[in-house]
């Protein structure tokens, strides 16, 4: 089989949605040899107040930190026994739809496989889409997987050949 995907990369927020997305990046990682890398940013909020804003501080970031640490190592063993190829994951800090992007582009990333939630409408103009955001100006392809509505869930395997290049 011709290798037409190098490096593969999976962003996760930890959803469901997600979790398919890394099943999803697995199988084409396994299909094409190529390893993955699954990623989580973390996007820092600043809460305005009378007297200026405020940040976390690194001693508040810490707890999170291991959390993100420890899903993202339960991510990465979840990836390899679905037959991911070398499944690494980074942490990441920014304004997530660029820092997927940038991330993506300065480590030679070919492919990104994301999970979407499905918003439209209002929720999705109030909230906003990091995979829209990472569609318009990824350099790389981009794979966009959702579980299908009323709880069944297309295998990962069946979404891989569904999304075949023909």
């Amino acid at each position: 089989m011709e290798q037409i995907f190098h490096r593969i990369l999976v962003p996760t927020d930890f959803s469901a949605d997600a979790e398919h997305a890394v099943r999803v990046g697995s199988e084409l990682s396994r299909r094409y040899h190529a390893p993955m890398t699954i990623i989580h940013v973390y996007d820092p909020v600043a809460y305005s107040l009378p007297d200026g804003y405020m940040m976390f501080t690194p001693g508040q970031l810490s707890p999170l930190w291991a959390d993100v640490d420890e899903r993202l190592a339960l991510a990465a063993k979840d990836a390899s026994e679905a037959g991911g190829v070398q499944p690494e994951t980074r942490r990441l800090q920014g304004i997530t739809a660029s820092e997927i992007v940038r991330f993506a582009r300065d480590s030679g990333y070919d492919l990104i496989v994301m999970g979407t939630h499905g918003r439209t409408g209002i929720a999705r103009f109030l909230l906003g889409s990091v995979a829209a955001r990472v569609l318009q100006t990824a350099e790389c392809p981009v794979l966009t997987v959702k579980r299908v509505a009323l709880g069944v869930e297309l295998d990962a395997s069946e979404a891989v050949a569904a999304a075949r290049p023909t």
